[in-house]
């Protein structure tokens, strides 16, 4: 079929490949859509720069969901079950996509699409911003142009006829799972069940976190978000602990302090992280730091200088054994 301008759609032509067999499916906000999808550059060899058939995994979008990459949306809307169809988009459909495929290809390497415990706003968006990581979607972001999409389309469900995952709710159900999937968390890790409860916990900040990026940074609103954030990753950071992985409670605390040094509970957390794995000086600077910033705190900081101490004196004991052997 020749390509034909889409109907009230600029920059975008569409050629079917195959045609779909059902009825053109109904479209509403909250439709769950499952597609595979292939990008291309529009040179001549036609460059694939993304093919989800290659990852084994389809594509879900759900309608009015505030895709970063709504064009697809617009696509996927004027196709049929099981149909392909090729998709020329010009450069203003195309320039979020570099950030797109970062999400899609990290999710693909068993990454979080996105890093939600670091927080960057203003001139350290810029940095991090610089490169994605990839040198391929680098060369997309600083120079956009029209790409073609491949698409088929495999599955369209209505809202009723699906269970509903954070990503998919929106802004608004989101905020109201958060205190839910915190009491969760928390219930959880009175059970000693950690994982679980870390699990509640990282639920809940990718909803704030979400909801987060489409306020200004250090308004008001963004803020609130901000503290909500905060004490769902020091609880993360309170199970991390029970789990032996203090490396990762340093680095999530350490994120904390850097944007927002006076939260007292970071440096807390961060000195008994340090403790676990010997490093005494920089336990005993975040213990001080706790105390400056809430002097009520010093029974508590007392006694884990005590366990600091024992736990110095055993890795002094340990090391004298080990040489002592060396020798």
């Amino acid at each position: 079929m020749e390509d034909s301008l889409m109907l009230g759609v600029e920059g975008v032509k569409k050629t079917i490949l195959y045609g779909g067999t059902s009825d053109p499916p109904r479209f509403i906000t909250g439709t769950k859509v499952t597609f595979h999808f292939r990008t291309q550059l529009c040179n001549d060899d036609r460059t694939v720069i993304d093919d989800s058939k290659k990852v084994g995994v389809p594509m879900e979008v759900v309608i009015g969901n505030m895709f970063k990459l709504d064009i697809w949306e617009t696509l996927l809307m004027s196709m049929r079950i099981g149909e392909v169809a090729e998709f020329w988009c010009d450069v203003i459909h195309t320039g979020l996509y570099p950030m797109v495929a970062k999400s899609l290809r990290r999710i693909a390497e068993g990454k979080d699409p996105v890093d939600w415990h670091i927080h960057t706003c203003g001139m350290a968006n810029m940095f991090a911003h610089h490169t994605l990581g990839y040198d391929d979607l680098d060369e997309l972001q600083k120079e956009p142009q029209p790409l073609y999409f491949v698409l088929e389309l495999l599955k369209v469900e209505q809202p009723s006829e699906y269970d509903r995952e954070p990503w998919a709710l929106s802004d608004e159900e989101r905020l109201k799972a958060v205190p839910l999937l915190h009491g969760q968390g928390n219930k959880l890790f009175k059970m000693g069940r950690y994982q679980d409860a870390v699990n509640k916990y990282k639920e809940a900040i990718i909803c704030v976190k979400n909801v987060q990026t489409k306020e200004k940074a250090w308004d008001a609103p963004w803020l609130k978000l901000e503290k909500m954030a905060h004490t769902l990753t020091l609880n993360y950071c309170q199970c991390l602990l029970r789990m032996d992985e203090y490396y990762e409670v340093i680095e999530h605390t350490t994120d904390i302090i850097n944007q927002h040094p006076g939260v007292m509970k970071a440096y807390f957390l961060r000195a008994k992280a340090h403790v676990e794995v010997w490093d005494e000086a920089e336990a005993r600077q975040d213990f001080q730091k706790v105390l400056d910033l809430d002097p009520g705190m010093r029974k508590v900081v007392k006694k884990e200088l005590q366990v600091l101490n024992m736990r110095m004196e055993e890795k002094r004991e340990e090391d004298r054994q080990k040489y002592k052997g060396m020798f």
